[in-house]
């Protein structure tokens, strides 16, 4: 389904809230049943046999028909050394910036990074020594997640001329997209039938301009990409699922752990690793600062910094599919819980929320 005439972005955007809401959607290969929260808690399995029972064992799919946007203005500007800023002397690091989900709106991303000072008009790295990370799914969903991976990587460049950084974490539409490229329609043993990664990217918002676009050093960065880090007492990760622990006693183990899964290029490996990334909720509800303070007593750090789960899931205010106004959830910022112990960084930009840029440490 594309943009059709008289349709403007608010249309657009509220017809993907819409698609990211559908309750109980189940693909016919029968794993990708919908985990939605209703009235603040868990839909009970009895009100659907598809649903499961564990809610972080779901994730949440979008219909084949989600809206594609095609656009000519991808944000696109070579990196120019004359332009980039010596580094300058400093007393220790700059300011730390925390990114939620982008899943391809850039031009939200650019605007939300303009905001805080991180890029100027231009589009250029104008924030000196401040760090920058990216908590991971940059693609999928939105119009352009090709042109926000580019965007992130020259960043990364121009800031490391300024004395600065602008890292990634591996989300797990970054292991869906690395899947439908190696692997397409090859059968994997999802645990609940035979799926594909393609499939699975089709349903979770996979958009064709993306897999079109998609080069080898893209695939490279993305491969490559840490699952976890710890910085100034955040620990910083992308999913709210306790399911690192799979993977390693460390930050290091972990975040070799998953490279290694990924080079050997084992469909199933890759399959598992993904479903794991896909688990959420795990801070949420009755035991979830004890699930937080497990993670940060394997990984240190003091708080958990996440994205994946969007904020208005983690409140049960996605909204009504009645509503006239076509207004989406209102997110203000990040979302403090688990006893303060984790923040939510994912401000729903695909529910018609708001993409989040925010400098750490959050205030409480």
């Amino acid at each position: 389904m594309t943009q059709g005439a008289g349709q403007g972005p608010e249309a657009v955007r509220t017809a993907t809230l819409r698609d990211f809401r559908v309750p109980a959607y189940v693909h016919e290969t029968g794993p990708y049943a919908q985990s939605t929260p209703h009235g603040g808690g868990t839909r009970p399995a009895e009100e659907s046999p598809a649903y499961p029972a564990d809610p972080s064992e779901a994730y949440t799919p979008t219909r084949r028909d989600l809206p594609v946007i095609n656009r000519g203005d991808t944000l696109e500007v070579a990196v120019d050394p004359a332009a980039v800023a010596a580094p300058q002397p400093t007393d220790g690091p700059g300011p730390l910036y925390v990114v939620g989900d982008v899943h391809g709106y850039l031009d939200q991303l650019v605007a939300a990074l303009q905001e805080q000072g991180l890029i100027d008009a231009a589009g250029n790295w104008s924030a000196g020594t401040a760090r920058l990370w990216f908590l991971g799914d940059f693609t999928d969903r939105g119009p352009d997640g090709i042109g926000v991976i580019d965007l992130v990587m020259r960043l990364s460049a121009e800031a490391a001329a300024a004395g600065g950084y602008c890292k990634a974490l591996m989300g797990n539409h970054e292991l869906l997209l690395l899947g439908a490229k190696r692997f397409g329609d090859t059968p994997v043993n999802s645990g609940a039938g035979t799926a594909t990664f393609q499939a699975a990217w089709l349903l979770n918002g996979g958009q064709k301009t993306d897999m079109d676009r998609l080069q080898d050093h893209h695939l490279q960065w993305m491969a490559r990409l840490d699952a976890m880090e710890q910085v100034d007492g955040h620990l910083l990760v992308h999913s709210d699922t306790t399911a690192y622990l799979d993977y390693g006693d460390s930050i290091e183990a972990v975040n070799d752990t998953v490279r290694e899964t990924l080079t050997r290029n084992d469909a199933d490996e890759c399959w598992d690793l993904f479903r794991k990334f896909t688990k959420r909720f795990a801070f949420r509800d009755d035991g979830g600062a004890d699930a937080v303070r497990e993670l940060l007593g394997a990984y240190g750090g003091t708080r958990i910094v996440h994205g994946h789960s969007p904020i208005p899931y983690l409140l049960g205010e996605v909204g009504s599919e009645d509503d006239e106004d076509g207004a989406g959830p209102v997110v203000e910022g990040p979302h403090l819980y688990a006893d303060g112990l984790a923040i939510a960084m994912d401000g729903g930009v695909t529910m018609a929320g708001k993409l989040l840029v925010q400098q750490l440490p959050l205030d409480t």
